[in-house]
């Protein structure tokens, strides 16, 4: 992990911003099915198309008021998750820039295969045997029915940063994706294991349209901060996030 540090340290962006995406409508309809005790939700879009709540195009727009007044961080590169809500609060948050928006699949969400639109309690009534199977393998490596794992979603930001280590070497990249993604990027960054990166997602807040930010240094990329909502703060908009203990129960398998 030390060599794969070193050589990332070679070339590649000067600063990275990993920007999640603001609320969305799916955040609230996983809410209030969880509420309700409901084992789907009531969200009849497929993940892709899942647009941005109200308060989510506030937070978007919170971005875009905190980059007019940090000029030193604004980007050169932008690069996006073609799903319509990271989409969206890229758009926003880089309204009144001239700048161009790549969107690149390997920054997608983490695809939930069938039990994408399931709670925990309709996982574990639906596919009862799946909890066996995820003990065994573990979270990181254990991928639901036509879904991906963890470390599918850590292949992708691989491939994806090796392209910009020849693309965008001593730019300041902005990214605007999703919250498994932005917690894969430290394993990869960080030479964390699979241990340390399952530890980080069971007991972070990735608040929605916070930012995680690393520099590049002699050593690798040094993470300045991870999941900061100062922009949204800032902006007197309502920070919203997942509870840590939800996101294993819906995640995988319910268990």
């Amino acid at each position: 992990m030390a060599l794969s540090r070193l050589l990332d340290a070679r070339r590649g962006p000067a600063q990275l911003v990993l920007v999640r995406h603001g609320e969305s409508c799916g955040n609230l309809a996983d809410a209030a099915a969880r509420e309700s005790g409901a084992e789907r939700l009531d969200l009849a879009a497929r993940d892709a198309d899942v647009e941005l709540s109200e308060t989510g195009r506030r937070q978007a727009d919170a971005v875009a008021q905190w980059l007019q007044e940090h000029e030193s961080l604004r980007p050169e590169v932008v690069i996006s998750s073609p799903y319509r809500r990271a989409a969206e609060t890229a758009e926003r948050a880089l309204k009144g820039l001239d700048l161009e928006i790549i969107f690149d699949e390997r920054l997608r969400e983490r695809d939930l295969g069938a039990f994408d639109g399931l709670t925990g309690a309709g996982i574990r009534a639906e596919f009862p045997g799946e909890a066996e199977r995820r003990e065994k393998l573990g979270k990181f490596y254990y991928k639901p029915p036509s879904g991906e794992s963890w470390c599918d979603v850590v292949f992708r930001i691989r491939t994806l940063f090796a392209d910009l280590r020849e693309t965008s070497d001593g730019a300041t990249v902005w990214m605007f994706t999703h919250q498994a993604v932005i917690t894969s990027f430290r394993y990869v960054l960080e030479g964390l294991s699979e241990q340390e990166l399952m530890e980080i997602d069971a007991t972070s807040r990735l608040g929605n349209a916070s930012m995680t930010r690393y520099c590049r240094g002699a050593n690798g990329f040094e993470l300045l901060s991870f999941g900061d909502t100062e922009a949204v703060d800032a902006a007197d908009v309502s920070t919203t996030h997942e509870d840590p203990k939800h996101k294993d129960d819906r995640d995988e398998s319910g268990a």
